[in-house]
């Protein structure tokens, strides 16, 4: 059950429409994520926690182009 609140938990601030997050943050939490998983498959919640992750990843990339333009 711990599991699964903790990757509720990570859904939400996937998700949450927060302010931009680097691209170094959002690095960091997907080492964290899998480093946590210690090279095993995800399951399919913890990968549906991954591809938010890749989704703020590639929002944080886009801002960080847009400031560089």
């Amino acid at each position: 059950m711990r599991a699964r609140i903790i990757i509720v938990m990570a859904v939400l601030c996937v998700s949450s429409p927060a302010a931009p997050r680097s691209v170094a943050e959002v690095n960091q939490e997907i080492r964290d994520f899998m480093t946590a998983r210690a090279g095993r498959p995800l399951w399919p919640e913890e990968q549906t926690v991954y591809e938010g992750l890749l989704e703020a990843w590639a929002a944080a990339v886009r801002g960080d182009l847009a400031t560089a333009a």
